[in-house]
């Protein structure tokens, strides 16, 4: 199965998932974490996926991160089947079409903001010059030209979250997934944050799946998507959102 080749059916529709299960363990001790989930995001979309600690979210985020594998059901990005791939087409798929940004900001600490917005570029074998125009260009799109040599030690959370979010858009991923983006900011920054998510979604088309606690950062997107149990138990537009 070509991965590089996807199924262009429905343009619209970028990630499906048919009766999602996830169950860690076996026998007594087996969990169940997803219980049968349907979901679908559309190419564009900016959603906020909330729900109490245990509720199946992360797990759920992971599955379609391609950081875990579904126990049973279907899983489609872009019309092919992600859980009928081999454990290095999944890593392709990750490599190429999907972006991170974590809480915690994971930045490479003795490198510059330059070299860390560099690094998904390296794997994708980007010759060095070609890499180093694609992340300065990344660092001023997310509003931080001026500060490539800085390390993240010399940068502010808000900074640091930039330069992952930099790092996350240079390889103009398909789906941006966002965990708990705001988690580790002030309330400033936070909408900060948002503010360029905002940007990215509308002025050039990023997909953004984020997982939030806070409802205050959940209202920026256009739809909210509540799990609990393992189950999604609402899904609905955001009629805050304008």
């Amino acid at each position: 199965m070509n991965i590089m080749a996807f199924s262009q059916t429905d343009k619209s529709s970028l990630i499906e998932l048919q009766a999602v299960m996830k169950i860690y363990g076996s026998g007594q001790a087996a969990m169940q974490a997803l219980r049968g989930i349907d979901l679908r995001i559309d190419e564009g979309e900016f959603v906020a996926v909330m729900g109490p600690s245990g509720s199946g979210k992360s797990t759920c985020m992971n599955i379609l991160g391609c950081l875990d594998t579904l126990t049973s059901g279907s899983y489609r990005f872009k019309g092919i089947e992600v859980n009928k791939l081999i454990r290095n087409q999944r890593t392709k798929l990750r490599r190429f079409y999907l972006g991170f940004v974590f809480q915690g900001f994971n930045l490479l600490s003795r490198t510059s903001a330059l070299e860390n917005v560099e690094l998904p570029l390296i794997y994708r074998g980007v010759p060095a010059q070609k890499r180093r125009l694609q992340a300065l260009r990344a660092l001023e799109t997310v509003g931080l030209k001026g500060w490539e040599s800085h390390a993240p030690n010399e940068l502010s959370g808000g900074q640091q979250q930039r330069v992952a979010i930099a790092r996350a858009i240079v390889t103009r991923p398909a789906v941006l997934f966002a965990d708990e983006p705001t988690g580790n900011l002030d309330t400033v920054r936070s909408h900060e944050i948002m503010n360029l998510l905002i940007r990215l979604n509308c002025d050039q088309g990023v997909t953004i799946v984020m997982v939030t606690h806070e409802q205050e950062m959940a209202a920026y997107t256009q739809r909210i998507i509540h799990f609990l149990d393992g189950r999604v138990v609402s899904d609905e537009p955001n009629r805050r959102q304008t």
